[in-house]
């Protein structure tokens, strides 16, 4: 059955052309940032890392590596490297003293910001030239490609 407004099924031709798309999108979103990161000799684990601590401040390791789905071996060296360097601090919780929860620090946060800006540029020259429904469109379709089972978290993440 049809759902009301939904677009037409495409051929696997045109859903070819729309991956192959997403590839090209996807590093020329990440050049820019990869640039600015390399600049403190980081790298694209650091920058998730400093996007999603920079987003929610006190966010638990725990629900970091769920974020990230890496290991905690991988994570480990990325957020070792950031608190070493200045970028990230860690507190203890306060009702569990085992939770470690992350900040941004000053130098973090800068990083984030200028990063941020430059994505955010893109994406905002993308949307007005593609039109006024761009946008909206385009979370649609990105919320759609999360798994099922993680999308009830980043919607809650996304309020």
């Amino acid at each position: 059955m049809d759902t009301p407004g939904a677009a037409p099924p495409r051929d696997e031709p045109e859903l070819r052309r729309a991956m192959e798309l997403l590839f090209y999108a996807y590093r020329d979103f990440t050049g820019e940032a990869d640039a600015l990161l390399a600049r403190d000799g980081l790298g694209r684990a650091h920058h998730r890392v400093l996007y999603f601590v920079g987003a929610h401040p006190g966010l638990p390791v725990g629900e970091l590596l769920d974020i990230l789905k890496v290991t905690k071996q991988s994570l480990a060296r990325v957020l070792g490297r950031l608190l070493r360097e200045g970028y990230v601090r860690q507190e203890t919780g306060a009702a569990d003293r085992r939770q470690r929860r992350l900040f941004l620090t000053p130098r973090g946060a800068a990083l984030e910001t200028r990063i941020a800006a430059v994505q955010c540029a893109r994406i905002q020259r993308a949307c007005d030239a593609a039109g006024p429904d761009a946008a909206r469109g385009f979370r649609r379709v990105l919320r759609q490609l999360i798994g099922p089972d993680d999308r009830p978290r980043v919607d809650r993440a996304m309020e």
